[in-house]
């Protein structure tokens, strides 16, 4: 394991730590006479209502610091790096890897392959569990680090060791088995590839994770995304309208068995099958608690529903002439449109503008609104009836910022296209608030 002292990057003014003396720049040795190597380890040494901290000060003094205090109390102390250590890299070169497919020149940040299951809980991220030992499973077990979400793609060991080109990649059903029975909750997704994991493989994934279901909460099965930089590279067969619907009506049998036999669907497929296949997408209910949400399952189903409750409780007068504009993704434009004309329906003095964008930055297998770039935005809008103001998508910028994945950023979209842009977020209620100009 890696130790090394903790910066202090600010202390919280009026906080237990201001009071004990300690400063910006000082750096945490030791906490109970333990190392610290992330921030699972800070956390559940600071719970008790007694802690004793060695603490290194910025001349070089060093500080034992005793510290009475309520358990679970915070400490007040801030660090600069969330996890207060590196992210771990991945160790996979997977077949369908999408960083793996893009363009050359992009920011440096782009090209990293997180697979860190701290970045799992903090953030929602999916890990592949290659990298971890049996020592990182105890940790997450110790320090209840739940839910954790996986990337299994398949449960048939030989096949995963070829998808994730990793030989250390088989064992995936003992290490999830070894999280369910310590407790800790796991999403899963299973990223489709079709002709390969497909198929009686699909069946066979979705049984073996069903099986560990309550624990083992959900499974979602998700199309590989495809961008034009695959040279060198694996060919993959992109899903297309009929093998979408096999797809579909495949995984609602599973949903259907698993609904009798366990009282939930525990399986989801993504929403972008929904809309290649052409069948509707399901009922809000249908997809219980969301728990891929985060993973854009249920996306589509969520947003209306929160449209639909907030417009019936709508009570609001558009008094002056407004007209928007809205750039969307391929995938989603019917969904985003029929909401945008409900509005227009209701208000006669609006009107909204939703342009469908093609993805040319990575190519136009690639559909979906949170991978349309800033020089896409501004080559196809460019001299377009855009009206008074420009809504984009927040999906579409770095998560806290305001930056496309192609650097652009919003304000270079504003003076090249010399309109206002206003970001919105992905629910119902803003989407409606933002159309209509409405500031609280």
């Amino acid at each position: 394991m890696k130790y090394k002292p903790i910066p202090i990057t600010n202390v919280v003014s009026g906080s237990i730590a201001e009071e004990a003396g300690l400063e910006k720049g000082d750096l945490i040795l030791s906490i109970n006479g333990e190392k610290i190597i992330d921030i699972f380890d800070y956390r559940f040494l600071i719970a008790n209502e007694s802690i004793l901290l060695e603490v290194q000060k910025k001349g070089g003094e060093i500080w034992e610091v005793e510290i009475e205090k309520d358990e679970y109390e915070d400490l007040g102390i801030e660090f600069e790096n969330l996890m207060l250590d590196d992210a771990k890299s991945c160790r996979n070169k997977c077949i369908f890897c999408f960083i793996d497919q893009l363009p050359k020149g992009m920011r440096e940040t782009l090209y990293f392959k997180d697979d860190d299951s701290r970045l799992s809980f903090f953030m929602g991220n999916y890990v592949t569990l290659t990298n971890m030992g049996s020592a990182d499973i105890d940790r997450i077990i110790k320090y209840k680090m739940s839910p954790i979400n996986i990337s299994v793609h398949t449960t048939n060991p030989e096949l995963r060791i070829f998808m994730l080109n990793n030989k250390f990649a088989g064992d995936i059903m003992n290490r999830i088995k070894r999280l369910v029975d310590g407790g800790i909750t796991v999403n899963t997704q299973i990223v489709l590839c079709r002709d390969i994991n497909d198929g009686s493989e699909l069946d066979k994934s979705i049984e073996d994770l069903s099986s560990l279901y309550p624990v083992m909460n959900s499974i979602s099965v998700v199309p590989v995304g495809l961008t034009k930089y695959r040279e060198g590279l694996t060919y993959l067969k992109p899903y297309d309208k009929e093998s979408s619907r096999k797809v579909i009506e495949q995984v609602e049998a599973w949903q259907k068995k698993l609904l009798q036999d366990k009282g939930s669907r525990v399986v989801y497929p993504a929403d972008e099958f929904y809309i290649m296949s052409e069948i509707p997408i399901p009922e809000y209910s249908a997809y219980e608690e969301f728990p891929q949400i985060e993973n854009g399952v249920g996306l589509i189903a969520m947003l209306r529903q929160e449209f639909y409750e907030y417009f019936g409780q709508l009570d609001f007068t558009l008094e002056k002439k407004r007209e928007i504009s809205i750039p969307t993704g391929v995938s989603s434009y019917k969904y985003i449109k029929e909401l945008a004309d409900i509005l227009q329906n209701k208000y006669k003095n609006l009107n909204v503008n939703v342009y469908k964008i093609r993805n040319e930055f990575f190519g136009e297998n690639v559909t979906v609104t949170g991978l349309i770039t800033g020089q896409d935005l501004v080559k196809q809008l460019l001299n377009k009836d855009l009206g008074e103001e420009l809504l984009i998508s927040r999906s579409m910028l770095r998560s806290g910022e305001e930056v496309f994945l192609d650097d652009y950023t919003v304000k270079m979209i504003e003076k090249e296209l010399g309109i206002k842009v206003t970001v919105v977020d992905n629910c119902g209620k803003d989407f409606i608030e933002k159309i209509l100009g409405i500031t609280l």
